[in-house]
Formats: C-alpha cells, sequence, structure tokens
C-alpha cells in the first residue's frame, strides 16, 4: 500500500538594513519514500512583526536581530511622506 507524506522545509533571507525576514517553505509530497511532488510559498516578516505562528527557525532569527533600536529605525522609515498639494 503506498503512503504519501508531507513535509515542509524552510530557507530564511534576512535582507538589510532592518532585518526584514523572507522565508520559502517548501512543501514536498513523498510516496514510499520518494518526492512526487513540491510547492513553494514565500513570505515577508518586518520588525517588530508577530512571529508567532510561524516556524521556530524564523522565531529564533526574529528574536536575535529585532533589537529594540531595530525596530524603532524600521517604523521611523515608515514615516508618512508629506506631499504638497494645491
Amino acid at each position: 500500500m503506498a503512503t504519501f507524506v508531507e513535509r515542509q522545509e524552510h530557507q530564511l533571507e534576512i535582507i538589510p538594513p532592518y532585518s526584514i525576514i523572507q522565508c520559502r517553505r517548501a512543501d514536498i509530497i513523498e510516496k514510499d519514500g520518494v518526492q512526487v511532488g513540491k510547492t513553494y510559498h514565500r513570505h515577508v516578516r518586518t520588525p517588530g512583526e508577530d512571529v508567532s505562528d510561524d516556524c521556530e527557525e524564523l522565531q529564533a532569527v526574529a528574536a536575535a536581530l529585532w533589537t529594540p533600536e531595530v525596530i524603532a529605525a524600521y517604523d521611523a522609515s515608515k514615516a508618512p511622506v508629506v506631499s504638497e498639494q494645491e
């Protein structure tokens, strides 16, 4: 009888200067130990964002990199742009 197994692999990329984390998740399907399918999903997490639902690796990286100073610098970079309107 054929058995199917689904597993996930994660690849993390750190994007400077604010340590934004991009995560690529591979969903891999195996049948009797042989890979029969793979799909990818990407998502991005920014400093200060809730990562409690993400993989343990991403949570650990965020905890290490997202200091209060990094979060404040990232928040300051998002300040609204004031435009002149006539």
